[in-house]
């Protein structure tokens, strides 16, 4: 990768479709209205609740909010909250459409690395897209990770590794890769005398958090798993254009054919908010299973609500109702201790870290909170997990 001058562009990498100079313009105006709405038009959603909402739901004999659940119902009404809101979704559907653009005009299919492959890719039309996946489109992507429209596809691979640069304005760096290397930083920080022989990524999509464990663990064989075809045809390519060796595989994070004791870090960034109820005490305790003795099972996510007070968890609790994220919610009241025991490691095994952001984001760029879209706004992540009894 060559250097950046602004570390916010995004490297245009072999796999990478190339933007028109009118595509570039529009990802850009998309990203920049993204970023307007997060820093200038949301922090105005405390002062219509403080100033209008909250003093109305009061003379109405109200009680006082509790939590973030009465603060949803009080704001549900106000007409800048419900404003904002439209914008924040227009938004997102101005992302999609925008990269999908560039996706149709340029993606003619992948290139061949020249030489031997670093990595591999293993696919299986056997897998089934669980269902909380299929139900609607995750995060208002169309088609979301699985879905193919041409033989060998993976046009939405290209699509997502555009998008999250424009979703994330910026901010998880010129690879995407911010989440990844804060999670790597933890992981060394946290356990220092851990040495992973293997690792294993769930839920890797295109690998934007995969390879940064390669670069953090160089000794260590990169095994990632995703349930789409698409997205994984992408990520090895991206993973071999970027020179990375992984190896990729499709499967379900809850059932995978790897065998016992396997690996020494199981990581996931950005999926425990994307499956169900049921599907993340079997991913805990399918990473109980595949961990050996001492090894390191953690997620990585926004904060929970707990952590947060009621209205700015009123505030990241935006996507759950209206960006296509039904667990969103449900994923931000889960209990680490809870999940360790119930999967086997035990309560006292299980963690909860806030890891500073590895990108470089000037201070006077952050917003200190995570608010929808505002991601990696608050410069730093939520990291729980458990780790195995033994050695």
């Amino acid at each position: 990768m060559t250097a950046h001058a602004d570390m916010s562009v995004q490297y245009q990498h072999d796999v990478l479709p190339k933007a028109t100079s009118d595509e570039l313009a529009r990802q850009e105006f998309v990203k920049s209205f993204k970023f307007h709405l997060a820093t200038q038009v949301a922090p105005a959603n405390r002062l219509a609740f403080d100033s209008r909402a909250l003093p109305r739901h009061r003379q109405q004999g109200g009680a006082e909010p509790s939590d973030h659940c009465d603060v949803q119902q009080i704001m549900r009404d106000d007409p800048y909250f419900n404003f904002w809101g439209a914008l924040q979704r227009n938004s997102q559907e101005q992302m999609w459409l925008a990269t999908q653009l560039m996706v149709e005009r340029d993606f003619t299919g992948l290139p061949v690395r020249a030489g031997e492959p670093l990595g591999t890719l293993e696919l299986d039309a056997s897998v089934k897209t669980p269902r909380y996946h299929t139900l609607v489109d995750i995060h208002c992507m169309p088609g979301g990770y699985h879905s193919e429209f041409a033989p060998e596809d993976a046009s939405n691979g290209a699509v997502y590794d555009r998008a999250v640069h424009v979703y994330a304005m910026g901010r998880l760096g010129p690879l995407n890769a911010d989440i990844g290397d804060s999670a790597a930083a933890y992981v060394k920080r946290a356990f220092p005398a851990l040495h992973p022989k293997r690792i294993l990524d769930l839920g890797c999509t295109v690998g934007h958090s995969t390879l940064p464990y390669a670069d953090a663990f160089p000794d260590a064989e990169i095994y990632a798993i995703d349930v789409g075809a698409p997205v994984l045809r992408y990520a090895h390519a991206r993973a071999e254009a970027l020179g990375k060796k992984v190896h990729f595989s499709q499967q379900n994070a809850e059932h995978t054919n790897f065998p016992d004791g396997h690996f020494d870090l199981i990581v996931s960034h950005i999926l425990v908010h994307e499956t169900s109820h049921n599907a993340i005490r079997n991913i805990m305790r399918e990473a109980y299973r595949l961990l050996a003795p001492g090894g390191v099972v953690l997620h990585v996510e926004t904060p929970p609500f707990r952590d947060l007070d009621m209205f700015d968890a009123f505030m990241l609790d935006w996507d759950t109702r209206n960006n296509n994220e039904p667990y969103w919610h449900a994923s931000h009241e889960l209990v680490p201790a809870e999940l360790a025991e119930q999967a086997g490691f035990g309560a006292a095994a299980a963690f909860e870290a806030v890891q500073p952001s590895a990108f470089g984001m000037a201070e006077a760029a952050r917003t200190h909170v995570f608010q929808c879209g505002d991601f990696g706004g608050a410069g730093s992540w939520y990291i729980w997990g458990a780790r195995k009894p033994g050695n």
